[in-house]
Formats: C-alpha cells, structure tokens, sequence
C-alpha cells in the first residue's frame, strides 16, 4: 500500500506536466479530432512509462519487466526534451508577441519543430549513451614531482550505473578497454551500480578482470547506499578489488612513493553514521616520505577538505558533466565543478564525466569518458 500511495501523486504532477505539454503543442499543430485523441493517448502513456522508468531499479521481475524498463527509460528521456523544449517555444512566443511578430506560422511551425526536435536529441543522445565510452587523456602538473613518478597513470572510470539497461556486456566493454590503457593503477570513483547484490552480482563479474601493477581501487558513491552499501562493499571485495573507505595504500616507484586514498560518499552518513566521509582520517598515518597524495572521492564537494587534508590530486564524478541540457546548468547549484580539471587552492581536482549514466539512456552535450590521467612535472 505505501508503494501505491508514493506512485499516485508523481504520477499525478506528470499527467499534469504532460497536459501542459499537450495544451500548448496539439491545438497549434491543427491536426483535427483524430490527432488531438492519438496525442492525447500518446501523451498520456508517456505519463505512466515515465513513472515506471523512475521505480525501474526496483521493479519486480516479470517477463515483460524489461521491455516495460527500457520503454520507462526512453519515455523519460523524450519526455525531458519535449518539457524544456515546450518550455523554450512558449518563450520564444512571448518574445515574438512583444515584438509584434507572432503569427500562424510561427505558432503552428514551432509546434511541429518541437516534438521533431525533441525526438533528434533523444535519439542522438541514445546512441551516445550506448557507445564504449571514450578515451580522455588528461596530465596533471605536480611541482617537485620525483623523476620516477613522471608519467604515472590512474586510469578512472566513475557512474557507471549497473542497473536496469547497463548489464554485463556493456560492463565488459568498458573493462577491455580501461586494460588495453595498461595504467599503473585503476580507480572507480563511486555510483557502480543501480540495485541490489542480489539483483546485478551477475553483471558487475567483469570487473574481477580489471588489472593495473598497483591495484584496483573502488570508493563508494550516494548510488551504493541507495543499493545496499555493506552489501555491495563486500562483492566488490570478493571480485578483488580493493575498496578504500577513509584510508590509504602506499605504492611505490623507484625511490618515489605515492599515496593513493578514498573516502566514502560525501551524504554516507546519512545512511550509515560510521560511514562518515573524511579526507582528513583516510591521509592519517602516511610516511612523511610521500611524494603525490591523490584522493578518489565520488563528490567534487569533497575537495576543500581534500584540499585542508593536503592532497595533490582528487579524482571525482558524480556529475555526470550534466548527461544531457539543460541540467547541465543546475550541477553549479551543488557541486563546486561540472566536469574537467579544476583547482582549489593546491589540490587539482578532476571530475569525470561518467563512463555509463543515469537513468534514461541518453547522452548529449556530456560525453561518457574512461579517463587516462597522467602525473607530469609541474610548469613552475
């Protein structure tokens, strides 16, 4: 009962956001009772799917719970760009009202552009999300970096979201690739997956072949602690990975020593209270012979911490660089960084922008990225 009481009023704002939709783009189309009833229906099962997309990690399977997720998903994501591009029409409109040069033509024309235009992007950023990330090489300038660090490599791959359309050959694909790379060591930065154990242990099995010469490494993201967060910290354990929760390893490089630490998500504990992320705790305890200290935390609002705590570099994603406009332009309201490499104070943070995504299989603006980050002398 209280999973029905939480599924009508959502479903209420989306028939309503829906209608709004309709009001504006049927009656302009002019495409007489047999249209406005076929955009009505499609508008209203948009409506529902779109519901069913926003509950697909938990959906109980049936034999038609995968075709009804996918069709969620696609829902959601045309459903997203027809919204914001009605939205824009209406501005538009307004803009041509005050100007005087509102017509027919622009009124009827705009109400075709938009549902064709939101269709374009829905299916360019299909095929964008669906595509072995690619590769982005990024060097980071370390001052006074030991001549047997330069060049040293993390490959890092962050928000995958194992889950309701990425399973284990997209998993797989993105595993090859990061080997092919032959890093010195590999970092996932949080969001691995979108449910439970239970559910997904068969499709995250790739990452057990996942090989650098100092190791494999795995920080959780807010996704962990929506799936089960000890849970999926002892899988990733068992597929042999090591899984930093506030703390460190040291590796060695000739003479030089680097630092590679993790912290928990930065809300961990809102979910679990032991979990509380602290870059401070995970640096504790290090040789003062340190020459990099390079932190993985799934946040990039972890770096003035980060930064405090005396790190060189923080590797970090959770912003997806937007996935696809405009929500791009909302990340700024709560992370410090969209996506790329930035500075706070002496620590360079980069953000990746995912290698999977989120939710609706669509990619625009955003690309997906295994990134190649590499240590190299500073220009001071």
């Amino acid at each position: 009962m209280a999973r029905q009481r939480s599924f009508v009023p959502i479903l209420v704002i989306l028939i309503l956001l829906h209608a709004y939709i309709g009001l504006r783009l049927l009656p302009a189309l002019d495409a007489g009772p047999v249209g406005m009833l076929a955009g009505t229906v499609l508008l209203a099962a948009s409506a529902v799917l779109v519901r069913i997309g926003l509950v697909a990690p938990s959906l109980r399977r049936t034999r038609w719970s995968e075709s009804l997720t996918w069709a969620g998903l696609l829902a959601m994501g045309l459903f997203s760009s027809l919204f914001v591009l009605t939205l824009v029409r209406d501005v538009v409109l307004l803009m041509g009202m005050v100007a005087g040069e509102r017509g027919p033509a622009l009124t009827r024309g705009s109400a075709v552009v938009v549902p064709l235009l939101a269709l374009a992007v829905t299916f360019i950023g299909f095929i964008n999300a669906r595509r072995v990330a690619r590769v982005v090489k990024v060097e980071v300038p370390i001052d006074g970096l030991p001549e047997d660090l330069h060049g040293y490599s993390i490959a890092q791959i962050s928000d995958i979201h194992v889950g309701p359309t990425i399973r284990r050959p997209y998993l797989n694909a993105i595993v090859t690739k990061v080997n092919a790379l032959k890093p010195d060591a590999i970092a996932i930065t949080g969001d691995l997956v979108d449910g439970s154990v239970q559910r997904l242990a068969p499709h995250t099995e790739p990452l057990a072949r996942l090989s650098a010469p100092d190791g494999a490494f795995f920080v959780t993201g807010n996704h962990e602690y929506y799936s089960g967060a000890d849970q999926w910290v002892a899988e990733v354990r068992r597929l042999g990975l090591r899984v930093l929760m506030n703390e460190h390893v040291i590796r060695r490089r000739g003479r030089a020593t680097v630092m590679i630490a993790g912290v928990t998500d930065y809300t961990a504990q809102h979910f679990e209270p032991t979990h509380k992320s602290d870059p401070h705790q995970a640096a504790a305890g290090a040789p003062d012979d340190v020459a990099v200290r390079i932190l993985l935390a799934h946040q990039p609002r972890s770096a003035p911490a980060a930064a405090a705590a005396g790190f060189h570099l923080q590797l970090s994603g959770h912003t997806h660089g937007g996935q696809f406009f405009p929500w791009n332009l909302f990340v700024p309201l709560q992370q410090p960084f969209v996506a790329g490499l930035n500075r706070v104070r002496s620590l360079w943070v980069y953000t990746s922008r995912g290698t999977g995504y989120w939710g609706p299989p669509k990619r625009f603006g955003a690309p997906s990225e295994i990134t190649l980050v590499r240590l190299v002398p500073g220009r001071a």
